[in-house]
């Protein structure tokens, strides 16, 4: 078994590296991707676990890009995350999460609903507390006692077109493929079913994207299907995965290796990098 998205401490997800490792094996588990949002800070530790644990692991991460106001979630695979120029990119992203959250909670205050800083910004797990996004100020409504729940928190203050919201900055999808590109990975486009935006699909795959997120906790049989024929008519290979993240912020519950991910899709999607990387190899200088 499969599971190419799963989200840990380093961003929104509620498991440390460590439990999000050890819940993947309980799962029976072989292959595992930990792709946090706009954050490397996980994977050392990811790796240690999966090394400890016995099975293997693909270096991955979920970037967000823009097209228009609407978000289009970008998934790494096979990337460096020790690259210099990856690096730089996601200080760039994390800075500008950072001053979206701290409008956001000017805004609550604003309506007499208050957070202390310390609350949200605060590091979870253990881990880089310089990542920040709308789920850990949802979190800390809760803790605050102004809202029941996570979702009650996007319901009534944090989604688009609530009373805190504050649109994102974001880079469009081919800039974010060309810098995953740069960090020698491979780019997949997340849950497309969720993105609502067929006719977006083929102007984001001529741009270099290298596979779709096929295999999804959210697409239906019908929907999953749909997508895989249109992947193969674009020349994509497909990913697929549970977005893990341990509470309700998206989907429910969830747990790791709850979709069926087929093994020759993970085959040909390495074969996808391995084939983008002995192009790369082909360009460099002599």
């Amino acid at each position: 078994m499969i599971d190419l998205h799963l989200h840990s401490t380093a961003s929104d997800g509620r498991s440390t590296p460590e439990e999000l490792v050890g819940a993947a094996v309980r799962a029976g588990l072989r292959t595992v991707a930990v792709t946090d949002h706009d954050t490397v800070a996980a994977l050392d530790r990811v790796s240690e676990a999966c090394a400890s644990a016995g099975i293997d692991w693909v270096p991955g991460i979920e970037i967000t890009s823009l097209i228009g106001d609407e978000d289009v979630h970008l998934l790494g695979y096979f990337v460096d995350h020790g690259s210099p120029a990856l690096a730089t990119f996601l200080e760039a992203q994390v800075a500008d999460r950072r001053r979206r959250v701290g409008e956001m909670m000017t805004r609550l205050d604003a309506l007499g609903v208050h957070v202390e800083p310390e609350d949200v910004f605060r590091g979870e797990g253990g881990l880089d507390p310089q990542w920040i996004g709308r789920p850990l100020l949802a979190r800390a409504l809760l803790r605050a006692g102004h809202v029941r729940s996570v979702r009650e928190a996007f319901q009534r203050y944090l989604a688009e077109g609530r009373a805190a919201w504050v649109p994102r900055r974001a880079p469009a999808p081919a800039a974010v493929i060309r810098i995953i590109h740069e960090a020698g990975g491979i780019a997949s486009l997340a849950h497309p079913g969720m993105l609502n935006h067929d006719e977006w699909i083929p102007e984001i795959a001529a741009s270099g994207l290298d596979a779709m997120e096929v295999y999804y906790v959210e697409h239906s049989p019908e929907i999953t299907i749909h997508y895989r024929v249109l992947a193969e008519r674009l020349g994509l290979a497909m990913s697929g995965g549970s977005d893990f993240h341990g509470d309700d912020v998206s989907h429910g519950v969830v747990r790791p290796g709850c979709v069926p991910y087929p093994d020759e899709a993970f085959q040909r999607l390495k074969e996808r990098w391995e084939a983008r990387r002995g192009r790369d190899a082909g360009d460099q200088p002599t």
